[in-house]
Order: C-alpha cells, then structure tokens, then sequence
C-alpha cells in the first residue's frame, strides 16, 4: 500500500527520502554520509517542529484520520497484558465497528470499549469504515452493564466518523440505542475513561463518550458534525470543510479550552502515526494515571461529578416565566 503524504508533510517526507537514499548508498556501497545525514535529521526536526506547532484545525483533522495512524486494536495490543475479545449484543448480531472485551493493564482490570476502522478496502467492509450500527451500541452497553456488575472501570477509545445512517440501522433504532448509552453511561456506577485516538463525529462518537474524564490525543477531533456535514449544510459545499472547520473549533486544544475535554496528550512529533509505539507507550501511561485518580471517590462522588461535568458544558441562561417572582 503507498504511503499517504499529506499536503504540509511533502517537504518532510522529500528530507526522509534523502536520508534514506543516503542510508541505503552506505548499506550497499560503503559509503561515508554519517555527516550529510546528521544535518538533514537536524532539518527535518526543525522542519517538523515548526510545521505541526503552526497546524490548522482543517490539517489537525486531516492527521486525526492518516489511514496509518493506530486504532483501538493497535492500542489494546500494546497497552494491555492481557485481552479476551467479547462480542453480540444478544439481541441482533456482533457489530465489528465497535470491538469491546475485558483486559488488564498492569495490575488493574478493565473493560475496553472501542470504535475500529479497516486498514484496507476489505477489512474496512467487515468494520463499515468504524461507524456502528444499533447493535455496537447495545454491544457496548452490555459490556458497561458486564463491568458495572464486577465492578471494573471503562475504558472507551473513541475513533469514528459517525454512527452508520444507513435504512437498516434506522429501522433497527440507531436513535435510541445511541440514547440509550447516554442516559445508562451518565448514571453507570463504575469510572468511565473516555479517550479520543482520531476522529469523533456527532452522536456515533458520544454514543460510547459520556465519561468521568474526557482524554484527546493532541491530533484528534470532536464535533457534532464532520467539518464537511458541516459545510453541505451551512454553504451548500462540502469543499468548503477547511472554512467549516475553523469556524466550529474542533481540535483537541479547542475542546479542552472550552472545558468539555479535560486533557490534551501530545503525541510523538509528527503524529502517532510515526511512533505508534511511543504514543502506545504514552497512552498507557496516561490511562493508569487518570484511573488512579477516579479511584479515589467513592460511587456516590462519581455520579455527582459526572453529573456536574456535563451541568457544567455550554453557556446558558436560566430564564422565569412570566409572573414567577
């Protein structure tokens, strides 16, 4: 498969074949480039450091979807020790756009929950491109629901461009399985750790979000709506997505600002897409430490906090009708 190169990445990726074409004439021939190498890795790190500090939001959602960046199985594999795969809602059939299953990490069990996409045309059939249908919905429910009763906390990696619209996931009640995890998640009596890993569209995304704490990969975005919805609606172009995005502010670092994330990890210069071990290895890190964290409240202080966090989202005003004092 060819190697996707993003419109800003091109200079990069010209520096990276140069010092691949040199690495390689040393391999093959011998030869002497230790010196001409060093400065083109010192100007690819500059290069690299200036370009993904100065993204913006149409370009952070373009890296949140990179075909190569790690989905939820990628991270399962590194993060956990263990994993037992769990599947059905046992009402229709096994949804493959959502996977969930109970794992440890280290020393703590946990129940993971997670949108997964396809690498190829073939694979992303089996996984509709990562939008459930009703029954991933109710799939994972019933893995919270499995959690609650042995009482591990949640794990939910979010990654989806929305939940599947299609005329069978409507007749099967997409609406109200979607409903039904946000109104059973905000009352769930186990820690619910919600982390964005690419990209988190309208209701598909929130149907496994409704969290304790809310974690976005620096690359990542949230929204009601695709940036190109967005724009088909608005100005009745999709092209217009960039614009659309802008105007929406729906990067990780906007998110956090507006106090509906509550943490922004950085990933490995260039995306986690070129160091999905190290972001793997980062992630876990920050998984067991906001799990330490929820662990110090009892079940009564989590629903209360829960139920603040979201009282809290948005702006508002509380208006009287007309003759209350």
């Amino acid at each position: 498969m060819a190697k996707i190169i993003l419109d800003f990445e091109r200079e990069l990726s010209e520096i990276e074949a140069q010092i691949r074409d040199l690495k390689e004439r040393e391999k093959l021939y011998g030869e002497n480039h230790s010196v001409q190498i060093r400065v083109l890795e010192k100007e690819f790190e500059e290069l690299a450091q200036k370009t993904y500090a100065n993204l913006n939001r149409w370009q952070r959602v373009q890296l949140a979807r990179h075909p190569d960046r790690p989905y939820t199985l990628d991270y399962i594999q590194q993060i956990t020790d263990t994993w037992t795969e769990l599947h059905g809602d046992r009402r229709f059939a096994d949804d493959p756009a959502i996977v969930g299953g109970i794992a440890q990490i280290a020393e703590t069990g946990v129940m993971i929950i997670g949108h997964q996409k396809g690498r190829n045309v073939k694979e992303n059939m089996v996984r509709n491109f990562g939008m459930p249908q009703p029954e991933g919905y109710r799939k994972a429910l019933r893995l919270m629901k499995l959690a609650e009763k042995y009482h591990k906390p949640v794990i939910t990696f979010i990654d989806t461009p929305g939940a599947y619209p299609g005329l069978g996931a409507e007749e099967r009640g997409q609406g109200e399985a979607i409903a039904r995890n946000l109104f059973e998640m905000s009352r769930l009596s186990v820690p619910i750790l919600s982390i964005v890993i690419g990209e988190g569209a309208s209701g598909g995304a929130l149907g496994i979000g409704v969290a304790d704490r809310l974690v976005m990969l620096e690359h990542t975005w949230y929204s009601v709506i695709t940036p190109e919805g967005c724009a088909s609606i608005l100005f009745r172009d999709a092209s217009r997505a960039p614009q659309a995005a802008e105007a929406m502010k729906v990067t990780a670092q906007d998110l956090f600002d507006m106090g509906i994330a509550d943490r922004v990890v950085p990933e490995p210069l260039g995306g986690a897409h070129r160091n999905p071990l190290k972001m793997a290895e980062i992630l876990k890190d920050v998984i067991l430490e906001e799990l330490h964290k929820l662990k110090e409240f009892t079940q009564d202080e989590l629903l209360e906090k829960r139920l603040d966090k979201y009282s809290r989202v948005g702006i508002y005003d509380e208006s009287k009708t007309q003759g209350e004092p």
